[in-house]
């Protein structure tokens, strides 16, 4: 292995090796019935693990029913749940990964459109294809914007509940055999309503100040933390700007990661965006690749945590380069991913790390090096065309 490449290089959170720093991004399908996991899914999660990641996350997973932020979002919310996730996470480890878990509830974007079908609020073609609506539950009745549905505030009686459910989640987590959870606090969703002063318009003590406007967040870090292993890494994703006037700011992001260090998070996940009307993150905005790579740079520099860095992160030079500029610690990939699920596989060839397919499953890998010296004989790349190599 060639010694200087980071991105090829081990890692650890806690007792957790990591044996590459390439993170599949939790990003969501909305297949599931009613949480349950579906063949999809077990064909999805092995063959990111297959292709070479260090680490595959396993998308936004709903704490309560009515936390879903669609109707196919996977579930933790009861035990019978446990032995799909459990399957999921066979897989995952026999292809050479580890299994992370991020755990979410919807907030005042739950009961909306399953992305692929739109991604807002439900219609009455959604309803007439059997999915059902239900009110969301939210720090404050505010709704997403005019054609969302109006939230129900939460009251002091839902808070116990909302951190238990957090709690229950998290210790089914564990019984699954995952070897991480990320607690997602980003995109709009509950513990980010919290955070924001754009969703937040409370007066008592989970609003107002952003002292009061983190609390109810780093409640439920401080109970999950207490409940797993001591061993297990815990994860945040957070937006660290809400990219809108008056919203949750960068300052706001440093005041939180260190807040998150000290009540036991071991790496900050740093996303941005998610309180606009469309999407899960700031999908109004041009994006470019590492937009949103100073985020991870800025909270790795000025705080003591580390920091992983995510969105359109393409090429492995880029990624590696990341790392080199000591700008994160970790690289996700997202839907570069969905396009190559052996995108790892590949990044390591591209660095010189792996020239001959060793490292891939034996299955593939012998079959894949005569391939390849047969090409090379032509003088022919296994990649194809160059337009393809430049879009991987």
């Amino acid at each position: 292995m060639t010694e200087d490449v980071k991105l090829f290089s081990e890692f650890k959170l806690r007792s957790l090796a990591l044996k590459n720093r390439v993170v599949i991004s939790p990003m969501g399908t909305y297949s599931a019935d009613n949480g349950q996991l579906q063949p999809f899914h077990h064909a999805h999660y092995a063959a990111f693990a297959m292709g070479g990641a260090g680490l595959v996350m396993v998308e936004q997973t709903s704490i309560t029913r009515r936390g879903r932020v669609t109707n196919g979002d996977p579930g933790l919310w009861a035990d019978s749940h446990i032995a799909g996730m459990r399957a999921i996470v066979s897989h995952m480890k026999a292809y050479g990964a580890k299994a992370g878990i991020q755990l979410n509830h919807g907030g005042r974007k739950s009961s909306m459109q399953r992305a692929f079908r739109g991604n807002g609020p439900l219609t009455e073609k959604d309803l007439a294809m059997g999915e059902e609506t239900w009110t969301p539950l939210a720090p404050s009745a505010l709704p997403l914007g005019d054609e969302w549905l109006m939230p129900e505030a939460i009251t002091p009686g839902h808070i116990e509940g909302l951190r238990q459910a957090f709690v229950h989640a998290a210790r089914r987590a564990v019984l699954a055999g995952f070897d991480l959870i990320e607690i997602h606090m980003a995109h709009g969703y509950l513990l980010q309503n919290f955070l924001s002063p754009l969703a937040n318009h409370r007066t008592d003590d989970y609003g107002g100040s952003l002292a009061n406007r983190m609390r109810f967040p780093l409640e439920v870090v401080q109970a999950v933390r207490q409940v797993i292993p001591h061993s297990m890494p815990l994860l945040a994703r957070i937006s660290a700007t809400d990219w809108l006037d008056g919203g949750w700011t960068m300052d706001d992001s440093l005041v939180l990661s260190r807040a998150l260090a000290e009540q036991g998070v071991d790496l900050v996940d740093c996303s941005s965006g998610g309180n606009m009307r469309t999407g899960a993150t700031n999908s109004s905005l041009g994006r470019g690749p590492g937009y949103q790579v100073p985020f991870a740079k800025q909270i790795r520099a000025e705080t003591t945590i580390p920091t992983a860095a995510v969105g359109m992160i393409r090429t492995p030079e880029f990624a590696e380069k990341i790392l080199q500029e000591s700008s994160a610690d970790l690289i996700f990939i997202g839907r570069q991913a969905l396009f190559n699920p052996f995108w790892a596989r590949h990044a390591a060839e591209a660095l010189g790390v792996n020239q001959n397919f060793e490292d891939w499953p034996p299955q593939y890998g012998w079959w894949l090096d005569k391939w390849k010296q047969a090409l090379k004989a032509n003088h022919e790349s296994p990649m194809g065309s160059e337009k393809f190599n430049e879009g991987r």
